[in-house]
Formats: C-alpha cells, sequence, structure tokens
C-alpha cells in the first residue's frame, strides 16, 4: 500500500481535480485549461498538449466539460464601445456589421459607459460566448486589454496598443490640415479643448495639436479636460474667454456643438469672434448652425477593416504578431462655415 497520502473531499472521498489544479500545474490560466478541453482551435497545439498531459497525470476527467461543451464557434462578434450615445460610432458599427453579416457573423454591441470598470465588467461576462472582439476608444489600460486578447482575438481602435492588432486615424496630418487652415485665415491664438484624460485618442491629438502650432509660430493652449459631450462643450467657454483665444479644436464634434451652442447663447457670433474646429464629422456636424468645420476619417471603413482583421484571427489562427504594425487610416478636413478670419485687433 502507498504511504502518499490520499487528498480527500468530502464525506472521506477522493477530491476531484478541478481545472484550476490543472491550470497551477501547467503554469496558465484556468480559462485555458476550459477553452482546451471545450473550445479546441482557441489553444495552440503546442500549450493544449502541454496542459492535456498534466491533466492525464492529474487525473483530471473531462467528460463532464466535453458534454458541456459550447460550439467551436459561435459566430459572434462583441464590438464595445465608450458611449453608444455618442453618434460618433455610428458609421463604424454599420461599417463592422455589414463585413460580419458578409462573412455570417452577428454583431454584439456593448456599451461601457465612459467606465473603465463597466466595461471590464461587460467583457468578462460576455467572452465566453464570442468568437472575437472589437473594442473601440476603450477606457482600460493596455495590460487588461492584452489580458482580453489572450483568451479571445482582439482588435482595439483608435488606439496603439503594443503586441495587438490595432487600427487608428492619422491624427498628426488632420490636425496640422485644420491648424494650416486656421493660419492661413490669420489665427495665433489657438486653443485645444481636451476629452476624457484616460482616452488615447485625446493624448494623440493633443501632441498633434502641440506640435503642429509650435511648426506654424501659433500660440497654443490647452483647455479641459472637459466631457465628450455637448454640455462638456458650453462648460469650456469661462477657458476660452479666459485664454483670449481666436479659434478652438475640440476634442470631438459635440464638445465642438456645445461651444457653438454656448457661444450664441452668449451672444457672440460664430465665426466672426471665435472659429470652431471639431472632430470626427459626425452627421450633426452638417445640421447645426453654423455648419461645423470638423477633421474627418473613414469611420465605416474603420470599421470594415477592424471587423476583418478578427474574422481573420478567429478563421485563420493568425497571431496577433502578424499585425504588429498598426494600421493607419486617412483623416481630411472638411471645411464649413464654423471658421473664418481672424478678426483684427483679437
Amino acid at each position: 500500500m502507498s504511504d502518499t497520502p490520499r487528498d480527500e473531499g468530502s464525506f472521506g472521498l477522493p477530491k476531484q481535480t478541478t481545472i484550476y489544479d490543472v491550470a497551477k500545474a501547467a503554469g496558465v490560466s484556468p480559462s485555458t485549461v476550459s477553452r482546451t478541453f471545450s473550445r479546441p482551435g482557441r489553444v495552440s497545439n503546442r500549450t493544449a498538449e502541454h496542459i492535456r498531459k498534466v491533466a492525464a497525470e492529474l487525473g483530471y476527467r473531462t467528460d463532464r466539460v466535453q458534454q458541456q461543451a459550447v460550439p467551436a464557434h459561435t459566430h459572434m462578434i462583441g464590438l464595445a464601445v465608450s458611449d453608444v450615445t455618442n453618434p460618433f460610432f455610428f458609421s463604424l458599427l454599420r461599417g463592422a456589421e455589414q463585413v460580419c453579416t458578409k462573412h455570417g457573423y452577428s454583431v454584439m454591441l456593448f456599451d461601457a459607459q465612459e467606465s473603465g470598470s463597466h466595461e471590464r465588467e461587460i467583457f468578462e461576462r460576455a467572452l465566453p460566448v464570442l468568437d472575437g472582439v472589437i473594442i473601440a476608444s476603450s477606457r482600460l489600460s493596455d495590460t487588461a486589454l492584452r489580458g482580453f486578447a489572450k483568451k479571445v482575438p482582439t482588435v482595439v481602435l483608435n488606439r496603439v496598443v503594443a503586441g495587438l492588432p490595432c487600427v487608428v486615424s492619422d491624427y498628426e496630418r488632420g490636425v496640422r490640415r485644420a491648424l494650416e487652415h486656421l493660419a492661413g485665415l490669420g489665427h495665433r491664438r489657438v486653443a485645444y479643448i481636451a476629452g476624457p484624460p484616460a482616452s488615447w485618442a485625446d493624448g494623440a491629438r493633443w501632441r498633434a495639436f502641440h506640435e503642429a502650432s509650435s511648426a506654424l509660430g501659433m500660440v497654443d493652449s490647452r483647455l479641459g479636460p472637459v466631457m465628450p459631450t455637448v454640455r462638456g462643450g458650453e462648460q469650456a467657454l469661462p477657458q476660452i474667454h479666459e485664454h483670449k483665444v481666436t479659434a478652438v479644436v475640440a476634442y470631438n464634434d459635440l464638445i465642438a456643438i456645445g461651444v457653438l451652442r454656448g457661444m450664441a447663447a452668449a451672444g457672440v457670433r460664430i465665426p466672426d469672434r471665435l472659429s470652431v474646429i471639431g472632430f470626427d464629422n459626425i452627421f450633426a456636424s452638417d445640421l447645426v448652425t453654423p455648419r461645423l468645420t470638423s477633421i474627418a476619417s473613414p469611420l465605416g471603413l474603420v470599421g470594415e477593416k477592424a471587423a476583418r482583421s478578427v474574422i481573420s484571427l478567429v478563421e485563420h489562427h493568425d497571431e496577433p504578431a502578424d499585425f504588429m504594425e498598426p494600421l493607419v487610416m486617412p483623416m481630411r478636413l472638411i471645411e464649413r462655415s464654423s471658421t473664418g478670419p481672424a478678426r483684427t485687433g483679437a
């Protein structure tokens, strides 16, 4: 008889080995063990072979798992956005949905509500039923996003995360074109109205703004941060007056529209006293008075590219390393009537 003590559970019965025991012994996460047995193709052959060997040595039974296993593919792609009420995401969603439908996938939309903690919570609940996920304008850390990418194929939009497939816009070109437009109208004191502090795009847009304004000999200021809403734009008015600028570039069109509305309520004529430029060229930009000049990226095409990338990861088992260089989409300036010549002596 062996002298090795037997691990016993309740009522003196032998304790059953769990996926947590296998994960600890194999040096992987419990979710990786689960995918190895329930979702073939989601784990590399080398890792799967190692896990099966460890499981066999520990006497782990997989029959119960296999009986309840979900299909290898659910044909469901998750699309997470920071705020579903922001029109910025409309075209992006449409582009992604069209590509997914063409390839036999459905899209599940998630609203993070500008909250990193809420974003994490909905991901953790939904990941088991998703084949892949597209994350747009995430408020999570790079480490958290890479962690999710280990569990399910992931593509990131409007942000660069090392080691993950990313689709971003050419902010440097877009902002430079906007400031060249303002410089040509005689503006010298300009300001950038910042959006959410946790936004990677906000930091990238501010850096592009600062570098371009310096190169063009303009005096710049950074206002905010404010919420990326119309109300946020209205709240930026005191800072605009304080810095005595003649033109502003806002983090997004909603903030810019808030500036237009606030100035109109104060009796300030746009663009006679202030030129305003937004970002994203949402449909409302062409409906407000005055019509809003905006820096635009092809949002529908961004959604299409993201969907094709995540489906390639799912169906061809591509590694994220195959997408190491971010895909950079072009931007252009849509000139409308919210920008005009700088006021003499302003």
